[in-house]
């Protein structure tokens, strides 16, 4: 397998659009899967995503769109899946060439509902995706300062090191910086944890806690994340990095963060609907809060924090009362 060949991105979303952005930076063209034609047809008559990212612009002659997932697969080594979670499935089930023996990098931060499995297990289950062409790509890193080019930090997780470390070398420039890891499975739970809890930082924002209660809940989710990640995938890592720590903190206060900018709706009053009606975009802690509290039945970890959020999302309790109950279980 030679990588990482002819990259295609698999979404046109925001962080697909960043990434898109990081690859031409190194390699000369791309393909590109957009499910709607007409999102194409504005692409190419404007020179940028119409309706993300929309400072970026990109030369169209490095850049092979389609809207056939079949077309984009056959002609391409390497696919990065940026698509929403609750939607990888339906953009799968188009899916009639194989990619066992592609190499499929994951980008999505959430985890395929009703299956409840993080989206490298799902390859491997359903796609019979060897684990060692499966990578994980995380930040902490932010689509809207990757369009700004200012400098940003990714690391590549794959059980095959030499692997990360091509995709590594394929996504360097000079406003990123790149390292690679082993922990697949671990990276992934703690790309959903940290929305579940940057939704749960939202929420007591919109209910006016502070700056010290802020510090106090991340400080806790912290701990939390690392109960859950040593119960469901043991491993020697160190929570503290930035690619664990570092992600949950941009999500929990950064502005651009918008399942901070849900959270902070919902704590202002707003029911679940209407607040992801008015954001337009899709926060993915929403789903994956759902999603790890039904992994956690099977676990029992103790995380007060995920069942906050758990139940002020889904068992409608009021945010006043629920994080009040929170705040004296905290330390």
């Amino acid at each position: 397998m030679k990588l990482p060949g002819k990259i295609a991105i698999m979404g046109g979303g925001s962080w697909a659009t960043a990434i898109a952005k990081m690859v031409l930076a190194q390699a000369d063209s791309i393909n590109w899967y957009m499910r709607r034609e007409d999102r194409i047809a504005d692409f190419k008559r404007l020179g940028h995503n119409p309706a993300y990212l929309t400072s970026v612009k990109f030369d169209l002659k490095r850049i092979n769109f389609s809207s056939n997932i079949n077309d984009v697969v056959k002609e391409s080594d390497t696919l990065i899946f940026v698509t929403p979670s609750p939607y990888l499935k339906s953009h799968l089930k188009k899916l009639k060439t194989k990619i066992k023996d592609k190499f499929i990098i994951t980008a999505i931060k959430g985890i395929v509902p009703d299956d409840n499995l993080i989206v490298s297990d799902y390859f491997t289950k359903e796609y019979n995706v060897p684990p060692e062409n499966i990578a994980v790509l995380a930040g902490p890193c932010h689509a809207e300062e990757v369009a700004l080019e200012r400098l940003s930090y990714l690391t590549i997780a794959c059980p095959d090191t030499d692997k990360a470390c091509a995709v590594a070398r394929s996504l360097a420039s000079s406003f990123i910086k790149t390292s690679v890891s082993n922990d697949v499975a671990g990276i992934e739970y703690c790309s959903v944890l940290k929305n579940v809890y940057a939704i749960g930082a939202g929420i007591c924002s919109g209910l006016k806690y502070g700056d010290n209660f802020q510090a106090v809940l991340i400080s806790n989710a912290v701990q939390e994340m690392n109960r859950f990640l040593q119960t469901v995938h043991p491993l020697d890592r160190n929570v503290n990095d930035s690619v664990y720590l570092g992600d949950l903190l941009v999500t929990g206060y950064s502005n651009f963060s918008r399942n901070r900018t849900f959270g902070t709706m919902i704590g202002k009053g707003y029911s679940v609907k209407s607040a992801q009606i008015e954001m337009e975009m899709i926060a993915e802690g929403y789903y994956g809060t759902k999603c790890i509290k039904e992994i956690n039945k099977h676990h029992h970890v103790n995380m007060p924090i995920l069942d906050a959020v758990y139940n002020i999302l889904y068992e409608r309790i009021s945010p006043m009362i629920e994080i009040k109950l929170l705040t004296d279980s905290l330390r």
